[in-house]
């Protein structure tokens, strides 16, 4: 992102260097930054959409760096449908971003496709096409460009076609997904836009695995990579407690960014809330109380496991069905 900010105060000058350096890191790889990527996959990684066990709804907002005004603001809502066939899955994403004057609001759909690899295991792959709804309003602020005139406009609004692919393999207690959530990148923004946002093609890994510690006791440690050109790598560490299949906590880590509490309820077979709250352990952190993130699940099968395994579901000791747990939801 190349335009600058001016302000006074040193302080706020401090701020604003750091606000920009971090909003051109975010901009650069195009898709929003979730502390909860674990339960919001499908939103990065079309394969993932058809993995479900039944109808599922994802509602996500993020505040980032309470107290600093113009700092980012996500609204996530997805669908996850698998067909009844088990081997395809539809999905359906709108994601609304907000940085400063920019605002990009991201839809999709997204088609999976998978195939048993064993009995245990079963591969799925997956496209998503879009687009980018963009507006720039050059009126939240004074910015100019060094070295070149001040745009002559108050507000940029465009359309930008996005393509994606991804790849997802499971099992019972371990996953791993790789996707490139957009392939049309280099070229696609006319020169007025160019000199704001430089998308670039982003690739994402992403994987997981549970242990079974106990019957009420689950660990499930997790990771996401972000790959962009150009851009220093981002690795996301998590670790979860999932006790009595109903409590999630655990912490996350964002190399050399911050550190994150998450805590989750599955408040019935039905429902799950996540809340995670992030404090930046860079110079940013001095300036800001924080990001807090809240995400809603809300699984529309009536009676039936929110979890897939190829084996359908296990009985307990008095013979009633248990639910299956797999790690694709945390």
């Amino acid at each position: 992102m190349s335009f600058n900010i001016k302000i006074k105060q040193p302080s706020k000058v401090i701020v604003a260097v750091l606000l920009l350096v971090s909003v051109a890191t975010m901009y650069a790889q195009k898709e929003p930054q979730y502390t909860q990527y674990m339960y919001n996959i499908g939103s990065f990684n079309p394969a993932y959409v058809g993995t479900v066990e039944t109808p599922e709804i994802n509602a996500a907002y993020r505040a980032q760096w309470i107290d600093i005004e113009g700092a980012p603001r996500t609204i996530r809502l997805g669908l996850n449908l698998p067909m009844r066939n088990e081997k395809n899955g539809l999905g359906f994403n709108i994601v609304n971003d907000q940085i400063g004057p920019l605002t990009q609001t991201f839809v999709d759909v997204a088609y999976s496709f998978q195939v048993s690899v064993t009995d245990e295991t079963k591969f799925s792959f997956g496209i998503d096409a879009g687009g980018s709804f963009l507006n720039l309003d050059f009126s939240k602020g004074t910015f100019e460009n060094p070295g070149e005139p001040i745009l002559d406009r108050e507000t940029v609004s465009k359309f930008y076609p996005t393509i994606g692919a991804g790849l997802f393999m499971y099992g019972d207690q371990w996953y791993m997904g790789a996707s490139a959530p957009n392939f049309l990148t280099d070229g696609v923004y006319n020169e007025d836009v160019a000199t704001i946002v430089e998308d670039k093609m982003q690739f994402n890994f992403i994987g997981g695995y549970v242990f079974n510690l106990s019957d009420g006791l689950k660990f499930k440690p997790a990771f996401l990579i972000n790959s962009l050109k150009g851009a220093p790598v981002n690795i996301n560490l998590s670790t979860n407690f999932l006790i009595k299949d109903v409590f999630t906590a655990g912490v996350s880590y964002r190399v050399d960014n911050a550190f994150s509490g998450i805590a989750g309820f599955q408040v019935s077979n039905g429902m799950f809330i996540g809340y995670s709250y992030d404090y930046n352990t860079n110079l940013l952190g001095e300036y800001n109380n924080g990001s807090h993130e809240v995400i809603f699940k809300f699984y529309l099968g009536k009676g039936k496991s929110t979890n897939k395994s190829g084996k359908g579901e296990k009985q307990n000791a008095k013979g009633k069905p248990k639910q299956i747990d797999t790690p694709r939801f945390f």
